[in-house]
């Protein structure tokens, strides 16, 4: 069996670049590990494969949803175990790739996503939110799933409304219905799981000058032109870190060097919290991209997967 790949890290801190090195390296098909990557139209804000980096390697679990359509981390667990195993019958090695923590661990460790979503409750919640605000629906969660409410963000309201749902069907919490999150599985020795990693001032620099390419390259008139073509600035992925930036700046709510200036802090304060995620994970092996190149990362890697393959064969 080929091996697996799993390259996670921060926002901006180069997974894209290694992720295509390596894989033009070992005959590698990517799988992306991203929340918003899989909406078409939102590509600089997301950071998307380039369409030349998309050309010269496969990219799996991008651009192929509508902005108003949902995805959730049940549909990632199964769509990218199947691609995995289709990746390995064509003899290629998969490289999952990417920065959402959640669908990450879901391949390795025994996730159980309840699809409870009855409408009444979804409509409940969001008139709750509607009426008294994400403080007191965040709140409502503290006190019925403290284990979700820590694991969560009081904006991400769209999971909040999920755990609460949960919660009120089942009788239990959904942090109780998942996996613990200090129950790390032994991973399977066809695995191969790394994480990129900088000195917070560099990391922070990479970040803001990531922000400033990213209104350079395009990012107001991309967001114009999705809310041209019909879709509400309300929409999740709409809400993601850029979009809802753009949003603010195109609505007249704030200056283009306010935004720039929100989208800077947040980005980085989402930088920390996916660092906070993965660091908590003893499996991943840390590089520095301040003491490695990724030319001597892709060259660990490639002796890596040889050794592995030799060894399961």
């Amino acid at each position: 069996m080929n091996p697996l790949v799993i390259i996670v890290g921060p926002t901006a801190v180069g997974k894209t670049a290694l992720g295509v090195d390596l894989a033009r390296t070992i005959n590698g098909e990517i799988i992306s590990v991203d929340s918003v990557q899989v909406y078409k139209y939102l590509n600089i804000g997301s950071a998307k494969p380039t369409i030349a980096e998309q050309q010269n390697v496969p990219h799996h679990l991008i651009d192929f949803l509508e902005p108003d359509q949902l995805y959730s981390a049940a549909q990632f667990q199964n769509e990218a175990n199947s691609l995995i195993n289709n990746v390995r019958e064509r003899n290629h090695i998969p490289i999952v790739l990417g920065g959402t923590g959640l669908y990450a661990r879901s391949l390795l460790d025994p996730y159980d996503f309840s699809e409870y979503s009855p409408g009444h409750l979804r409509k409940k919640w969001t008139d709750f939110l509607r009426k008294n605000g994400k403080e007191a629906l965040f709140e409502k969660l503290t006190k019925l799933d403290p284990l979700s409410a820590e694991r969560l963000h009081i904006n991400d309201t769209v999971r909040v409304i999920r755990a609460l749902e949960v919660f009120e069907l089942t009788g239990k919490t959904l942090s109780s219905q998942r996996q613990p999150e200090n129950n790390y599985q032994p991973l399977d020795n066809s695995i191969i799981y790394i994480g990129l990693t900088a000195p917070r001032e560099i990391l922070y620099k990479r970040i803001n000058l990531r922000c400033e390419q990213m209104i350079s390259e395009g990012l107001l008139e991309e967001t114009q032109q999705i809310l041209q073509k019909g879709y509400s600035p309300k929409l999740k992925p709409m809400r993601s870190i850029g979009y809802r930036h753009a949003v603010w700046y195109l609505y007249g709510f704030v200056t283009l060097n306010e935004m720039l200036r929100l989208l800077k802090r947040d980005t980085r304060h989402f930088a920390k919290r996916q660092l906070t995620w993965f660091l908590r994970d003893p499996r991943i092996t840390w590089y520095d991209i301040t003491q490695i190149s990724n030319e001597n990362i892709v060259e660990e890697l490639s002796l890596t997967c040889e050794a592995i393959k030799t060894r399961v064969e």
